[in-house]
């Protein structure tokens, strides 16, 4: 097999950072990808949330064509076309005002982080007192990188690469009263994602978004949301922060911009932009023709298809479908998410693993956070249809789970 040669390739070849699931796939077609034998696999994970308009979409796929005969990489020293004209569909979604293109979500947060220590010391040069520290919650994760893993808060992925960034301390989730009591003039910002997704599908609270932006508004400190995997549509609205009627000084996005092309951008205000100067930050990939090229056609998409509303509809059948699995089947503690961005938690990290890993063998892409997390991060096209199919294949995976461990049938928990 074509899979094993490769597997063996990598294994001498590769620096083994991941987990991969025996699988070799060759193509995709809307929520379908395809193996090698020929056999299609209902996709619910998209790429970890990247593909947002599923595979082969035309429109992306021909503004892919169109830009790759073009021009592909100038760098920053100059300018080309359509660098503005993505920065203007982001600042119209978003709220915020200006742009900065970069190439992955963590160097988008990495942008963000360095604007919030740059936007202090631009405050202590005008007199005001406000230091360097930052404040992140428990369950984050905000990336790889140095400054991502600082206030990312698993142990696991910050502990082998210590000492890292200092000057970080974590937050009780949705606790406003240990935010408050950690919260002082020596915090420079604020770390949220509206909703945490390798954290397990959960969701910040509405007053705890509320205290950390009227904290910050006391200070001058900002607040930063980390929309890389919620943001861009995800969850029904634009922005997650939407859903709160709150709007953050910086967010960080990436995954489904630029449709599989590799882009991430940091957004921002006015007032805090001012703190970066010619020279202070920079990319040599970010923002090129291509990935520039491809943001723009897939959010021109979303706009022109009326996705927004789709992902909305489709995201609370979804969810619904997963309450009623809930019900007859005690093994599930918990269903969460917004939109397009769903969880089931389990009673269990070992049936966790094995209903991702029987969904596998059914042709039914998903993955397993936090342990016991089921995660659904599916295209946005996904239709009622696929739903269907997806509940009724858990269903009975639960079903056959809670025979061979002597629980409780199915069903009893509804009338019990």
């Amino acid at each position: 097999m074509k899979l094993e040669s490769i597997q063996a390739a990598e294994n001498k070849l590769l620096v083994q950072t991941y987990e991969r699931n025996p699988y070799l796939f060759v193509s995709g077609k809307g929520v379908y990808l395809r193996d090698e034998n020929g056999n299609d696999f209902l996709d619910l994970l998209s790429g970890i949330g990247v593909s947002a308009l599923g595979y082969a979409h035309p429109a992306v796929e021909e503004a892919i064509r169109r830009q790759s005969t073009q021009l592909l990489h100038t760098s920053n020293l100059f300018y080309h076309e359509h660098t503005a004209n993505l920065a203007l569909r982001l600042t119209e979604i978003s709220g915020l005002d200006r742009v900065f293109l970069c190439n992955s979500g963590t160097e988008a947060w990495e942008a963000s982080l360095k604007l919030a220590r740059a936007n202090a010391t631009r405050l202590r040069a005008g007199g005001r007192t406000i230091g360097t520290r930052f404040l992140a919650l428990d369950h984050s994760f905000h990336g790889r990188t140095m400054g991502s893993v600082a206030t990312t808060a698993k142990a696991k992925y910050r502990e082998p690469f210590g000492p890292v960034m200092p000057n970080v301390e974590f937050v009780q989730f949705n606790d406003v009263a240990d935010l408050r009591a950690k919260f002082s003039n020596e915090v420079c910002g604020i770390c949220i994602e509206p909703v945490q997704g390798e954290g397990g599908i959960h969701l910040i609270s509405p007053e705890f978004f509320r205290a950390a932006r009227e904290l910050c508004d006391s200070t001058g400190a900002l607040l930063l949301a980390d929309e890389i995997q919620c943001g861009l549509g995800r969850t029904g609205k634009w922005f997650a922060y939407q859903h709160y009627d709150i709007q953050p000084d910086v967010t960080a996005i990436a995954k489904p911009i630029a449709g599989g092309i590799p882009m991430g951008a940091m957004l921002c205000t006015n007032e805090s932009a001012q703190a970066f100067t010619p020279g202070t930050h920079g990319t040599t990939f970010g923002g090129g023709p291509l990935a520039c090229a491809v943001a723009i056609t897939v959010i021109d998409t979303l706009k022109k298809e009326n996705i927004l509303a789709h992902v909305e509809e489709v995201g609370q059948f979804f969810k619904t479908k997963l309450q009623d699995l809930a019900r007859r089947h005690d093994c599930i503690t918990d269903v969460r998410g917004l939109g397009l961005m769903l969880g089931i938690e389990l009673n269990s990290a070992d049936l966790a693993k094995h209903v991702a890993a029987e969904m596998m063998e059914r042709r039914i892409i998903i993955n397993r956070t936090s342990d016991t997390v089921l995660r659904f991060l599916p295209p946005y096209i996904l239709e009622r249809k696929h739903v269907e199919i997806t509940i009724t294949a858990l269903d009975e995976i639960l079903k056959a789970g809670a025979v061979l461990s002597g629980a409780a049938p199915a069903g009893e928990k509804a009338h019990g």
